[in-house]
């Protein structure tokens, strides 16, 4: 897809919703001893999603296990939506829109693996981490530079705010 119709898309976005493990992570989990598992977040996605808050979005995640390190994750980032546990994520993802009250044209979302796919075909935006399975990154509209769990997130939160407008403004709030 060229760049101007990615554009387009992206300037349509309200709400930016993502896998976690592939994504936001780098697809690894650790195990540990008590049975609790333990994920990486990369720094510069989070600020990003700060930055897409600020920016008058919404976020949310959407995955497939569940975990207590993504749980205290989305909390301090106030990502709006988490769904975990979530074999078949197309019902987490109808309640979302409709909790949001927003059409799937107003939704980008960022996969990694074949099991992203039902909401990446549903969705204004699809994106693929770099990374993402060939299946994914074929289907996607856009496909990140960056890997999963290395600021792919950071990078769909530019492109987003920046085809609407808000990026230069975030930027400078931090030269004030």
């Amino acid at each position: 897809m060229d760049e101007s119709a990615i554009h387009e898309r992206a300037a349509r976005i309200k709400l930016l919703l993502m896998d976690c493990d592939g994504v936001l992570t780098d697809g690894r989990i650790w195990i540990l001893e008590n049975g609790e598992d333990q994920k990486a977040f990369h720094t510069r996605d989070g600020l990003g999603i700060d930055l897409l808050h600020r920016g008058g979005l919404m976020s949310g995640i959407i995955s497939g296990r569940t975990s207590s390190a993504l749980e205290r994750r989305a909390q301090s980032l106030g990502v709006s939506y988490l769904w975990q546990g979530r074999d078949d994520k197309r019902q987490a993802f109808a309640d979302t829109l409709a909790q949001a009250q927003i059409t799937p044209e107003e939704v980008a979302f960022i996969g990694d693996d074949l099991t992203d796919l039902p909401l990446m075909v549903q969705s204004g935006l699809a994106i693929a981490v770099a990374d993402a399975v060939a299946e994914v990154r074929e289907r996607a509209h856009y496909v990140t530079e960056a890997n999963g769990g290395d600021g792919a997130v950071r990078e769909v939160v530019e492109l987003i705010l920046k085809a609407q407008n808000r990026w230069d403004e975030l930027v400078n709030s931090y030269l004030a």
